[in-house]
């Protein structure tokens, strides 16, 4: 599974939209969206925002380790 469909699957697992998102990062959702479906590459500045947004690890979102471990815990 790439970044893309984990941060989508994730998203939609905690019922947040990519609007809510795209505000906490101070972009546009049209613009968030292109990040998900993979039409653009999100910039790598990005990522710990939105892990923290979702409450997911980095490790998780992209790939390293499969089972999704709270943002909090991985601080620790």
């Amino acid at each position: 599974m790439y970044y893309t469909e984990r941060l989508q699957w994730v998203r939609d697992c905690k019922n947040i939209t990519q609007k809510e998102i795209a505000e906490h990062l101070g972009i546009k959702q049209q613009q968030y969206a292109r990040y998900e479906k993979g039409i653009n590459i999100m910039p790598i500045t990005y990522l710990p925002q939105i892990c923290e947004y979702l409450d997911v690890s980095a490790d998780y979102i992209l790939g390293l380790i499969n089972n999704m471990v709270s943002y909090k815990e991985k601080q620790d």
